[in-house]
């Protein structure tokens, strides 16, 4: 970690305590107690059950795209690491930039070639997107008039952050459907920038576009070939993502709150896609603004509101941070790689 990283931390925790400070300076303490007094300890725990589940099925997906023949034998951990490692850095930088990364150093580290590492965390990248584009998809068609006609100013960036998302997963279908098609289209793009901007800096984007085309499509063709490894890793990502929604309905039942399982668990998606827009480490402030004005018609206590939303947002985000921090500490033991070239 630099300092920059470093700095990312202190960014967030600065504007989190500094929501959090607002809506505590606005909340009478007696609610704020009233409400912690009567939590449901069985399902506050199984709150953070859920967030863990969600990094253990992560793992295991990376787990099972690794299998090979002579494969060497890999500890839990080694796998465990690289999701939290990913929840620290994506928390920590800018609309996420560094999850990538920091799960290409951890694999690196656990033994598996640089290349290889990536290769794998592409197939992984590919299966993610197309299972969340489902997830927002049925999100949308079910669920999007709820927030449209209550919260018409959310649901504008809600849309944003929607449209964002399908303009990248339309362009990772293309590669896998119309390869030529969309390496020519990129060319011809980069033509029309060049026309506008310096020519060196567009060179330098079409280099990059076309090797990154080219990697998605390679990378595609592999995991079409191995049909099992896809529909198991599918099957889990799917797990991973049940999990990680579910996390609000149940923060609301840790607060006794009737709800919805998923209703709640719509919002929950349209809050995430709001997110993906916010250029601040972590989307700090409004992940917190959007939640609340979402979950206020769940929950009619101002304490509830508050304690509900300092709950989703510690387990969904500070937890992966200080599972993070271990993660990167406490390194595996590197295993040698028999089938490397």
């Amino acid at each position: 970690m630099n300092k920059k990283h470093l700095w990312g931390i202190v960014v967030v925790l600065l504007i989190s305590f500094g929501v959090l400070y607002v809506d505590l300076k606005d909340t009478p303490v007696e609610q704020l107690m009233h409400a912690a007094c009567n939590l449901n300890y069985g399902a506050l725990i199984l709150v953070f059950v859920l967030m863990l589940l969600s990094y253990v099925f992560e793992a295991s997906i990376l787990a099972v795209l690794a299998q090979r023949q002579n494969e060497p034998k890999r500890s839990k951990w080694s796998f465990f690491r690289i999701p939290i490692i990913q929840a620290l850095f994506n928390a920590i930088t800018p609309m996420s930039t560094g999850g990538q990364p920091s799960q290409l150093a951890a694999m690196v580290q656990m033994g598996i070639e640089g290349g290889r590492a990536t290769s794998l965390l592409l197939m992984k990248f590919i299966i993610y997107q197309i299972v969340v584009f489902l997830a927002y998809v049925t999100t949308i068609i079910s669920g999007f008039h709820l927030v449209a006609t209550k919260f018409s100013g959310l649901a504008f960036f809600i849309a944003v952050g929607f449209l964002i998302h399908v303009s990248s997963i339309i362009f990772l279908l293309a590669i896998l459907f119309a390869y030529n098609w969309t390496k020519n289209a990129a060319n011809w793009l980069m033509d029309v920038l060049a026309k506008f901007m310096k020519p060196e800096r567009v060179a330098k984007w079409r280099q990059n576009t076309v090797a990154k085309i080219d990697t998605f499509y390679h990378e595609s063709q592999q995991l079409k070939r191995e049909k099992k490894k896809l529909l198991l890793s599918s099957l889990l990502t799917v797990f991973q993502l049940l999990c990680f929604y579910s996390i609000p309905y149940m923060v609301l039942c840790a607060l006794n709150v009737s709800a919805n399982w998923a209703s709640v668990t719509q919002m929950n998606i349209m809050i995430i896609m709001f997110m993906a827009i916010i250029p601040i480490p972590g989307a700090s402030g409004g992940a917190e603004y959007s939640f609340q004005t979402l979950f206020a018609t769940f929950v009619s206590s101002k304490g509830a509101l508050i304690l509900g939303m300092f709950l989703w947002r510690f387990v969904t985000y500070f937890f992966g941070m200080i599972l993070g921090i271990f993660g990167w500490i406490f390194k595996p033991k590197k295993a040698v790689d028999s089938t490397k070239d």
